[in-house]
């Protein structure tokens, strides 16, 4: 059993304070979640992996921690799926082109990429799940030739809950991925699967179990249920890896807020192995 070794938690320096990024670009995804693309005042990259967050904020409001949904093989500016949930959320959503935010990061741990090169990849996502594994799903059409097959099943509530239409559209028809989407309560308007997620599995192939990589990203109550369809098809714990978000604040490690047992989600995670995941249960129950 894997358990994680008692430490205090510790962040460079640079990471207390936020740099002043421009924004660039606003799309309007869903009624709720609005796409920023952002770059820094001083031109400086962001320089992350697939899955890290930075932590933004707003003078005189706040700051929260937003999942970075771009891949750094397309660097100069980065984007953020951003829902508006709270004070600082609602404050970002009345920016616009040219406003500018303070970012502090990347943040955490992302995907291992050097450890997914050469692998089948299989990705489930949920809802706003899907944004964080944007970056992945980026880098790994960006990268095609350094991975083998590449499959996505992606479920969300409701068709108007969607999220990236452009982009499913854009995966849907390319030959090497092989994209699945379904929703939980479809609307007279939708033509494609409806259920949850865990009813994709059945269009995915025959898949080479210990090539396989699978990527679990959602809410956590998506995580039992897919990892049990996962492991079902003999696809190796150490080859499965989800992402978590619990109860981020301050993003390094400080405030405690993301604790579980000796593990900080912000620091040690938020991408996690299946098997670190079994000794921290409480994080995805």
């Amino acid at each position: 059993m894997w358990v994680q070794e008692a430490r205090l938690p510790t962040a460079e320096p640079e990471l207390y304070i936020p740099k002043p990024a421009r924004i660039l670009r606003v799309r309007k995804l869903t009624e709720y979640e609005n796409l920023f693309d952002v770059a820094f005042c001083d031109g400086r990259l962001l320089d992350h992996a697939p899955g890290q967050f930075v932590q933004v904020s707003v003078l005189g409001i706040g700051e929260c921690p937003i999942s970075i949904c771009s891949s750094p093989t397309r660097p100069g500016t980065f984007e953020m799926c951003i829902r508006r949930v709270g004070s600082v959320t609602n404050h970002i959503h009345r920016l616009g082109e040219g406003d500018i935010l303070g970012i502090r990061g990347p943040l955490g741990h992302g995907f291992d990429v050097d450890e997914l090169h050469g692998k089948d990849i299989l990705i489930v996502a949920g809802g706003l799940g899907l944004a964080p594994v944007r970056s992945l799903i980026q880098y790994i059409i960006d990268e095609r030739s350094r991975f083998g097959e590449f499959h996505i099943l992606y479920g969300a509530r409701e068709p108007k809950e969607l999220l990236f239409k452009n982009d499913l559209t854009v995966w849907r028809e390319r030959q090497d991925v092989n994209l699945h989407v379904t929703v939980d309560r479809p609307d007279e308007q939708w033509r494609g699967k409806a259920g949850v997620v865990t009813t994709l599995f059945k269009e995915l192939p025959s898949l080479n179990p210990s090539e396989t990589a699978a990527v679990v990203v959602g809410p956590p109550v998506m995580f039992k249920f897919v990892v049990l369809e996962v492991l079902s098809r003999r696809i190796p714990q150490s080859n499965v890896y989800c992402s978590l978000e619990r109860r981020m604040k301050c993003g390094i490690g400080k405030c405690g807020h993301c604790q579980a047992n000796n593990v900080y989600v912000c620091i040690d995670g938020p991408v996690f192995k299946y098997g670190q995941l079994k000794a921290m249960r409480e994080a995805v129950e």
